[in-house]
């Protein structure tokens, strides 16, 4: 069963630059959205109550977007963070995209949701 591609928004209060650095570097990663996080090359290791994934960091737009690949994923999915200004009240909004079964689309948002929470947090943004 093919899985599905959805995204979700989220006001994050911070600027673009300092959001950017906790979607991309190591250590940032490792405060909000694993318990682990390293990185060789454009290979990130996340760690998750001692197991770990690999992810391959495919495309950076400094500032702007990212995404990585599972490296056991469809070679077609992946998931992404995009970063861009609103036009109308200036707030910096945080866009993901993520690709799950479609009934497991709510609960997948629910746990983006979590994530973004902790996201806050670490920027001290809530």
């Amino acid at each position: 069963m093919a899985r599905k591609k959805f995204t979700n928004e989220y006001i994050v209060r911070s600027s673009p630059s300092i959001l950017f650095e906790f979607l991309t570097q190591t250590s940032n990663l490792a405060q909000w959205f694993s318990d682990y996080c390293d990185s060789q090359g454009d290979i990130f290791i996340f760690g998750w109550n001692g197991s770990f994934q690999r992810a391959r960091q495919s495309e950076i737009v400094e500032d702007e977007s990212v995404k990585y690949h599972w490296e056991d994923s469809q070679k077609d999915e992946y998931f992404s963070f995009r970063v861009y200004k609103s036009e109308i009240a200036n707030d910096t909004i945080l866009e993901i995209t993520d690709f799950a079964e479609a009934k497991e689309i709510k609960e997948q948002t629910f746990l983006w949701d979590k994530q973004v929470e902790d996201l806050k947090h670490a920027l001290g943004a809530f």
